[in-house]
């Protein structure tokens, strides 16, 4: 049975860290499973109701809700920003989760992971990306986690598919991940 994670990286810089941390996620999924990172959230616009109505949903937002319906589990890439976690990101979970009751998410499992400059990796953003995205109706699965400390020395030179330790750690991920979205498909 084949399994379709839908990555959302909440970084839209070119460079970015956690947007190499998906790029990884592709090349290391597990048989069975295929990792696709969503591009264009730079092109959502903010969430507003008055924007958000049958027939007239921006391409854009209606495009990232496809896919979504489309992905049977998900895998956000949050850095920290300011603390918390990136506008992007918030945006477009506040955009799947509409229509009220029949988000997106609905129920499928998530997990959030990430990489930050400070010490810590970023745990406060993906912990505040957990809140909100088991809010919006996601299955957060709370165990897996992974927060990588010094994004900025660490993969200065190195990309994360090539630092050995990263990426068993995130082969490790996606394939908990895997696994409890083959669940979810089955039961």
């Amino acid at each position: 049975m084949s399994v379709r994670i839908l990555a959302l990286v909440g970084s839209l810089r070119a460079g970015s860290h956690n947007r190499q941390l998906a790029e990884a996620a592709v090349k290391l999924a597990p048989a069975g499973a295929e990792v696709v990172v969503f591009e264009g959230l730079a092109d959502v616009p903010f969430y507003n109701e008055d924007i958000d109505v049958e027939g007239t949903v921006p391409a854009s937002a209606a495009e990232l809700r496809a896919a979504a319906q489309g992905a049977d589990a998900f895998l956000l890439f949050s850095p920290e920003y300011n603390g918390t976690i990136p506008a992007v990101l918030k945006n477009a979970i506040d955009w799947l989760s509409r229509p009220y009751g029949a988000g997106a998410f609905g129920g499928k499992p998530v997990a959030v992971v990430g990489t930050a400059f400070g010490q810590y990796g970023g745990v406060w953003a993906q912990d505040d990306t957990r809140k909100a995205v088991g809010i919006a109706g996601g299955k957060v699965i709370e165990d897996i986690k992974l927060s990588i400390p010094g994004s900025v020395t660490r993969f200065a030179e190195t990309h994360p598919v090539d630092d050995a330790e990263v990426a068993a750690q995130l082969t490790e991920v996606v394939a908990r991940l895997h696994g409890h979205a083959g669940e979810a498909v089955a039961a």
